[in-house]
């Protein structure tokens, strides 16, 4: 049972199993999860980042139950690491724009920041590929998303102060 609600955890409830570009998928899907929690349902930014830390903690044995008998240890229907590092950019949106936020303008940040989490996800500059390539377990599958999450967040800032220069 814990093995089988694993696997159901680590490709977000069998989203992973799609065949074409699972990654994408968990990364829009965590986009549209994140939208209605912040946008819809207004929940508490406190009580979302509980569940992202329960999320991220929880995921380290849910990918070593789920890869141990298999001979690639980064298999693409987990995609929970994909939640994991979206989520990054987006939560700390989410919480340095307060309560005062546009849906609209919540949309754009959302759409920018998946186009660019998708980028350092598949081009892995260092240290994302750093991970990917020297911890073939729990540990590199998480944190070489959780890098390119960081990505984005550098990327946002270095573009907001480049700005504020132009401007």
């Amino acid at each position: 049972m814990n093995k089988k609600f694993n696997s159901l955890f680590v490709t977000m409830f069998g989203l992973g199993n799609v065949r074409i570009i699972p990654g994408t998928i968990g990364s829009l899907a965590t986009i549209v999860i994140l939208y209605i929690l912040f946008h819809v349902f207004n929940i508490s930014s406190n009580l979302i980042l509980v569940g992202l830390v329960l999320i991220f903690i929880y995921s380290f044995p849910a990918i070593t139950s789920h890869i141990k008998d298999n001979e690639n240890k980064d298999p693409g229907e987990i995609i929970i690491d994909e939640f994991i590092g979206q989520s990054i950019p987006i939560y700390l949106y989410e919480i340095s724009h307060g309560t005062e936020k546009s849906s609209d303008e919540a949309i754009i940040f959302y759409s920018i920041c998946f186009v660019l989490f998708r980028f350092f996800d598949i081009k892995k500059p260092f240290p994302v590929s750093f991970f990917d390539k020297n911890f073939k377990n729990s540990f590199g599958v998480i944190m070489d998303d959780v890098f390119a999450g960081l990505y984005v967040v550098l990327s946002l800032i270095c573009f907001m102060v480049l700005s504020s220069y132009l401007i």
